[in-house]
């Protein structure tokens, strides 16, 4: 993937493909990029709406909830979260079906990982500034949406 700015530039061509009902599932160590995609991602699809908000991560919240107009967007962090049934009480399996979910730190949700879910893993490297990026599509839906946005179709 390279740079943050690369980061967030296939996070931006991403975001105006997805549709509620869409979970992106962004794992890494901390500080590998996750927030930073979700940020790029989310303020794409607000500014493609004409809106703006800050995006600030859902580290202490947990859940960070915008709207595009149309289709909510959730923000998750579980990195606080020890126990999957912790999970169920967010009310993320209802939003799975029925907003955009980024969700960080997917390791926590056990068994309620969703099966059509992108799976996106950021780590960084030794060069300063620079992250590897692995993409896991197990449903089809998202080689249709990476190509819509001009991107590299995920291997799944």
């Amino acid at each position: 993937m390279g740079s943050a700015d690369e980061t967030a530039a296939i996070a931006t061509a991403l975001a105006s493909t997805l549709c509620a009902g869409d979970v992106i599932l962004l794992d890494g160590a901390v500080g590998s990029g996750k927030t930073h995609f979700a940020r790029a991602l989310i303020q794409a699809r607000l500014a493609d709406a004409g809106r703006f908000e800050e995006v600030p991560s859902p580290s202490f919240t947990l859940v960070q909830i915008y709207s595009d107009g149309d289709t909510e967007i959730w923000h998750v962090d579980l990195y606080r979260l020890s126990d999957p049934c912790d999970v169920a009480e967010l009310g993320l399996e209802s939003a799975f079906d029925d907003t955009v979910c980024l969700v960080e730190w997917p390791d926590r949700l056990g068994g309620l990982v969703p099966k059509d879910a992108l799976r996106l893993r950021l780590e960084m490297t030794a060069v300063p500034g620079e992250r590897l990026a692995w993409l896991k599509a197990p449903h089809g839906k998202w080689v249709s949406r990476f190509k819509m946005a001009g991107l590299e179709t995920p291997g799944g």
